[in-house]
């Protein structure tokens, strides 16, 4: 095929020796399959900003570390410059993410190298040695989806334990590999520990989870791994090891309106006594 101008550089640059064909393009960017000498991989070419449906929200970006306080004043401002930089860092969100995310035994594709706003990473193959499907375009036994829900549940776990929350997860950015699920697009990638929204992120992607494979297990419909991870998580405790019920406990009980209420008189009374002594 013809090569598109974004990877004209990556061959010029001895990076990608064939451009094979066009493998899919979402609201983020259009995916090619290139041969790379003996190997066959994926070019994921970012598109451009104003061609992109995705908003890149302050709620994702909260808590991501820029270069220097140049770059982070000129991204406050909306300059050109700042533009430009938000771009390199929504981008390389997502080279730092897939890093740190396959050095921590998550199921992602093994990134390359990021050059001029093209990705190049693995291809994930199905049996047959074919490019994927998406989690989206299979059909499930109950048995394969509830098989398949825990091994995702697992691999946002192992996320967790990295730091990272994706942001986006959903049917449509996991692949179905030779050997199971892959997860995929993660310039959203979320800091769990920097980010105030880190926790409905994490609820949500684990409930779009559940919301998906309960159209083939329908007892997952009233599970509730997401806030049982969080809390794992928040106690220190939660390792890829952790066993998950899907089940939380709440709290029924009444409280204690008249004990509370002089808790905070005692300590009202405490501060008074305190300022007094300080002023004498």
């Amino acid at each position: 095929m013809k090569t598109p101008p974004r990877l004209q550089s990556l061959i010029t640059e001895g990076l990608i020796d064939e451009v094979i064909r066009q493998l899919m393009s979402g609201k983020e960017a259009t995916v090619y399959m290139v041969r790379c000498g003996e190997e066959i991989r994926c070019a994921k070419v970012y598109k451009d900003i104003k061609q992109r449906s995705f908003r890149k929200n302050a709620s994702y970006q909260e808590g991501r570390k820029t270069k220097n306080s140049r770059q982070a004043r000129a991204m406050e401002k909306g300059s050109r410059y700042g533009r430009q930089m938000q771009e390199e860092a929504w981008q390389s969100a997502e080279v730092d993410a897939l890093y740190r995310l396959a050095a921590a035994g998550v199921r992602v594709p093994q990134p390359y190298i990021c050059h001029e706003g093209v990705l190049l990473m693995d291809l994930i193959t199905d049996a047959d040695g074919n490019p994927a499907p998406r989690l989206n375009d299979i059909e499930l036994s109950a048995e394969h989806a509830l098989e398949f829900h825990a091994r995702l549940l697992n691999q946002v776990v192992r996320m967790l334990c990295a730091g990272i929350i994706h942001g986006d997860l959903s049917e449509y950015n996991i692949l179905v590999g030779s050997d199971g699920p892959v997860i995929i697009d993660l310039p959203q990638a979320v800091d769990a520990a920097g980010n105030s929204n880190a926790s409905a992120m994490l609820e949500r992607d684990v409930a779009n989870l559940a919301s998906y494979f309960s159209r083939f297990a329908p007892e997952l419909a009233t599970s509730d791994h997401g806030k049982e991870i969080w809390r794992l998580y928040q106690a220190g405790s939660l390792t890829p090891e952790s066993e998950l019920t899907g089940r939380i406990e709440v709290d029924n009980h009444i409280a204690d309106v008249g004990a509370v209420l002089e808790e905070v008189k005692l300590a009202l009374q405490e501060e008074e006594r305190r300022r007094l002594y300080q002023a004498s």
